[in-house]
Order: structure tokens, then C-alpha cells, then sequence
């Protein structure tokens, strides 16, 4: 056991990150704000999001834990204040799989009784500008079917919006980008990843941005969602290595893309999927929209 004070662990770690040796993370700790200057320009709220779920289908399974944390942020990006993160968890009314009380930590005991406060995760919800969450493909679906009263908020993704690898990080999983940033915290649980994702996106660059001014930037360009409709059945290699996916219920191939590849995607796909025999669909896609 360390008998060290904390401003002598605090030294001790200093020395420690001076050293290219070594790498120091600290422990992730609840903040009121991340930028302490005067805001520019307008304000706008924001809400962080995560869910954790008895499973991975949109369909069948069922949100266990919802964690949301509103935030005001200004005109460049910066996050000026930070509310009280609001945690609820709720009884599936099924036996949880003892993986998933593995993974998080959560028995059907913790859930028994236990539900949403839809009134006043709604209000928060609503409120926002913009939420934010590090896999909305996979949270949105969920929100919505448990909360559809918030079903056209515009939504963000910080996992997959942005060019981790241009913006100098390996990887997207969140804890290791937050790792990469200096931080580290108990991950698996809703609370812990929507502070995670705070810190993430309160992360400056040199040239004055943050990681939320480049998200928002790019949640506000406009999208495609290009649906390879009637495509040839020999073609499903070529799509899939692509990137396109399948849509089960609607029996298509289909994948997003920027605006900026839109020319490129459509050449691609009259001249190696179609040749000359139907064409694709070109659908614009926005925020309120995005990951459905």
C-alpha cells in the first residue's frame, strides 16, 4: 500500500510523463466545464448518450441503462458548461444473459423494478441541439423505439463522423481514444462513457478547434445514402468489399456516403454493378435523419 500524499503521487507522475519511456493516464473526474474564457458567439446545448442494452437487436432487445449529460458549447467548439449526468435503469421484463451482466456489471436484480423517467429523459433530450453519441447506429434505434417523442432530433456520431486516423489518433473504440489522450476510466457502464465522451470531444487541437467543432462540422454536411437497388446478384462481392451492407427487410445493398464521393460512388456503380442495366439510388440524408 502507497503511503505517498496526493501531491507527491502528482510529482511522481509528472516526472514519469517527462520521460519518453513512459506514458502517464489519469483517472477521468466529473467537470462543470472544460473551457474557462468567455464563450464566442452563440451558445448551443448538446447532449452526450449512451445506452447499455440486454443485446445487439434494434428489434428484440431492450434498453437495461440510459445515461444522458447536457452540455452548452460555443461558436468554436469549446464546452463552457456541463450538467448533472442523469442515470435510469429499467427492467426488461427477460433474464439477463450472463455475458451481458458480465460485461457491465449489471444483474437482473439491479433492474428489478427499475424503469425510465421518460418525462424527464424526454425534456433533456429535447432540448438539445445536437446529441452525441460514440455508436448512434446503434444507440438511435433503441431511443427511438423507447422514446419516440425525441424521434427527429438531430444526431451525431463520434465514432464514425470523423477521420480518426487524419486527426492523428489510432483506432475508434472509445476508451482507446481516450487513452490516447491521456485518460483512462472504467468503461462498460453508460455514465462512465458519456464523461469519457466529454473529454474526448472537449480535446483541443493546435489550431484552436476541438474535436466537437470538427464533429459538428461534419454532422452539418449534408450525406447520401446510396441504395443499390435491382443490383445484379453477382455483384454482392463487389458491394460488400465496397462497404455496403445488406438490408434484410428491404432487400438491398446500401452504404453512406459524403457528398464530396457522390460523382465517384455513381460512376463506380453504372460502370462495375450496373452496366448499363438499372441504376442505384442517391438519397440526401441530414442530422435529424442519420443513423435511423
Amino acid at each position: 500500500m502507497s503511503h505517498l500524499s496526493l501531491d507527491e503521487h502528482a510529482q511522481a507522475a509528472e516526472i514519469l510523463a517527462g520521460h519518453s519511456d513512459y506514458r502517464v493516464l489519469r483517472r477521468l473526474v466529473p467537470l462543470t466545464k472544460f473551457h474557462y474564457g468567455p464563450p464566442l458567439g452563440r451558445c448551443r446545448v448538446g447532449v452526450a448518450l449512451d445506452v447499455e442494452t440486454t443485446g445487439l437487436n434494434q428489434d428484440t432487445d431492450h434498453i437495461i441503462e440510459l445515461a444522458v449529460q447536457r452540455f452548452r458549447f460555443d461558436e468554436a467548439g469549446r464546452i463552457i458548461q456541463v450538467g448533472t449526468a442523469r442515470v435510469w435503469r429499467e427492467d426488461p421484463g427477460i433474464p439477463l444473459e450472463p455475458r451481458i451482466t458480465q460485461l457491465i456489471g449489471i444483474s437482473g436484480e439491479d433492474l428489478a423494478g427499475k424503469m425510465i423517467d421518460e418525462t424527464e429523459a424526454i425534456e433533456i433530450l429535447s432540448s438539445a441541439d445536437i446529441i452525441v453519441a460514440h455508436n448512434a447506429a446503434f444507440d438511435r434505434p433503441f431511443i427511438e423505439k423507447r422514446l419516440p417523442a425525441v424521434a427527429d432530433k438531430p444526431w451525431a456520431c463520434s465514432m464514425a463522423e470523423l477521420d480518426w486516423l487524419e486527426l492523428g489518433y489510432d483506432g475508434r473504440a472509445l476508451a482507446h481514444l481516450v487513452a490516447q489522450c491521456g485518460w483512462f476510466y472504467e468503461g462498460h457502464r453508460a455514465e462512465n462513457d458519456i464523461l469519457a465522451l466529454l473529454y474526448l470531444l472537449a480535446q483541443g487541437f493546435a489550431d484552436g478547434e476541438t474535436i466537437l467543432t470538427k464533429l459538428i462540422a461534419c454532422s452539418e454536411k449534408p450525406t447520401y445514402r446510396v441504395n443499390a437497388i435491382d443490383a445484379p446478384f453477382d455483384a454482392k462481392d463487389r458491394l460488400k468489399a465496397r462497404g455496403y451492407r445488406w438490408d434484410g427487410a428491404l432487400r438491398f445493398w446500401w452504404k453512406e456516403i459524403p457528398e464530396c464521393d457522390r460523382e465517384a460512388e455513381q460512376f463506380w456503380l453504372l460502370s462495375d454493378v450496373y452496366a448499363g442495366f438499372g441504376e442505384p439510388a442517391f438519397l440526401p440524408v441530414s442530422a435529424d435523419q442519420r443513423y435511423r
